[in-house]
């Protein structure tokens, strides 16, 4: 059993949590707080497993919040701004999460947290809807997706399928080793050969760099060869 604090000024932030974790059978709810400071002074006396915490808060904010902590509880942002995102990963934050979200975004965060439970493991497949047909996909098989107006791309390793989503869409049912790196491309790290400045090459595939999205390749490598 998980055991999770949720922290946030947001009323309503922290009853579509509430509501999203209530889907898992083995996470419990700790407690909920508005406040940071009476949230970490309950924390310190009472470790848990995960904090799901906002950023910008009255009083203490989730940043100074997180770098007061003391205790080895795991943390993922919660937040409506997308400026944050290097300083946590600097705080070694599991994952940053942006408002609105989506609970399919949500439990692939949990999932992240809590990897060594079976019952949050990501599907081996994904089905994705073209058309009139289904298409059962293994998402190993998926080197890079690109956007097109309305309809994105799967490029596997030996066809294609061309479906009606968003990138948000799809963001939300890969598995965490997929990241956008363009507005118009998400591409399987697993498979990236060499990055450079401005491109990514993979599988004789030659892929843009966004500058907006240059710090998602960053935070990858680092986090990946932080040690």
């Amino acid at each position: 059993m998980m055991k999770v604090v949720i922290v946030d000024d947001e009323p309503k932030a922290i009853d579509l949590l509430r509501g999203y974790i209530f889907r898992f059978e083995n996470i419990e709810i700790a407690g909920t707080f508005r406040n940071g400071i009476t949230a970490l002074a309950f924390v310190e006396s009472n470790p848990v497993d995960l904090i799901l915490l906002d950023i910008n808060m009255p009083h203490l904010s989730g940043l100074a919040f997180a770098k007061s902590l003391k205790t080895n509880s795991k943390i993922i942002f919660t937040t409506a701004y997308s400026e944050y995102a290097a300083e946590s990963y600097d705080i070694e934050a599991v994952d940053y999460l942006l408002k609105p979200i989506s609970f399919e975004r949500f439990a692939r965060a949990i999932r992240k947290a809590n990897q060594d439970h079976e019952d949050l493991i990501i599907p081996k497949n994904l089905f994705v809807k073209s058309g009139q047909q289904i298409h059962r996909v293994n998402p190993h098989e998926i080197l890079y997706l690109e956007k097109d107006g309305n309809y994105i791309t799967f490029n596997l390793q030996n066809s294609k399928i061309l479906a009606r989503y968003s990138i948000s869409e799809v963001l939300n049912i890969l598995p965490d080793y997929f990241i956008q790196v363009h507005k118009s491309f998400i591409v399987n790290t697993e498979i990236i050969d060499m990055i450079n400045k401005s491109e990514i090459k993979m599988k004789q595939h030659i892929i843009p760099i966004g500058l907006s999205f240059k710090v998602n390749l960053d935070l990858l490598i680092n986090k990946k060869y932080k040690h």
